[in-house]
């Protein structure tokens, strides 16, 4: 009785002698020659050239004396000497420091308003048995590419009695659907087993959310969190239409002012005749202070941007 063989075709396998080589790999995942790694560092060199170059000119040009921009003939790139008089200036009480109050103020009572919101609708929205889920989703995802309009958007404001006040610079603004969509996505992807294990322990959906959810969240909630801060931090549109008193400006719409060649902030305009201080000196100073917060943020939130925004994106 022969024995029955295998005479399927096999695949070549790779040889000792190296006759059957290896598929050869896309371009992008080679390692790169030492042409290629100049070339990098040459283009990454300049990209960043081109990104802190013009913060230097604006922060040399706001520590720069009148004289030393006088003889710049305007902006300033190498100093000669520091001075900090348009910061003590601006800093001293007058229209920018209540404008920068103004602007801190808003972004942290907007923020935590933002976010708790955003929290609470990405997580209702995660739970696919909840009452109303695809009714509610689908109304959210709506506004995302229909909307009212700006004269609807202002009478609705009107109506509420919301103008010159300062809830005109949160509300309107205070939510965005596509930050709830990637808290929901981010929300989906935790394990089930883990909710349902604590609800079989006893446990509520506020104790799941704030001691499971919310713990496992940390990478998305912090990038959330600077998206809306920095939105509220720049933002200066709902404040030219909902604001008629300079008083309640926040910092982007002085800084606006003082760009257009406006009048100079109030207790400024004496010491800028008088030769003691240069506007220009002034409208860069107000523009580091607006850099300032978003530059101070971004670094403790950039460890988890990468995290936070591809996981929330991909596991919809």
């Amino acid at each position: 009785m022969s024995a029955v063989t295998d005479e399927r075709p096999k695949a070549p396998g790779p040889k000792a002698s190296g006759r059957w080589a290896a598929p050869p790999r896309p371009v992008w995942e080679e390692e790169p020659n030492k042409a290629g790694l100049a070339s990098k560092g040459i283009v990454l060199s300049i990209a960043c050239l081109a990104v802190l170059f013009p913060l230097w000119i604006v922060v040399v040009t706001s520590l720069s004396s009148k004289q030393d921009i006088s003889e710049a003939g305007g902006l300033v790139v190498i100093p000669k000497g520091i001075t900090f008089i348009a910061y003590q200036e601006l800093l001293s009480g007058g229209q920018v420091t209540r404008a920068t109050l103004v602007s801190l103020g808003v972004t942290l009572v907007g923020t935590v308003f933002s976010m708790t919101v955003s929290i609470l609708s990405a997580y209702g929205l995660s739970r696919i048995g909840s009452v109303g889920h695809r009714w509610f989703l689908m109304i959210l995802l709506a506004t995302m590419f229909f909307g009212a309009g700006l004269i609807p958007t202002y009478l609705l404001v009107q109506s509420l009695g919301l103008t010159d006040t300062y809830l005109a610079l949160i509300l309107p603004s205070a939510i965005s659907v596509f930050n709830i969509l990637v808290l929901r996505a981010f929300f989906m992807s935790i394990s089930p087993e883990l909710t349902d294990s604590a609800r079989i322990d006893g446990a509520g959906d506020w104790r799941i959310l704030w001691q499971i959810v919310l713990p496992l969240s940390r990478a998305v909630v912090a990038v959330i969190t600077l998206f809306y801060a920095v939105g509220y931090w720049s933002a200066w549109f709902n404040a030219s239409i909902y604001l008629s008193d300079q008083e309640m400006m926040p910092l982007q719409n002085v800084m606006i002012q003082l760009v257009q060649k406006q009048e100079p902030p109030v207790g400024m305009s004496q010491a800028i005749k008088t030769g003691q201080l240069s506007a220009l000196a002034v409208q860069m100073a107000v523009m580091v202070l607006a850099l300032l917060p978003v530059a101070f943020l971004s670094p403790f939130v950039q460890k988890h941007f990468k995290k936070g925004m591809l996981t929330g994106a991909i596991k919809g």
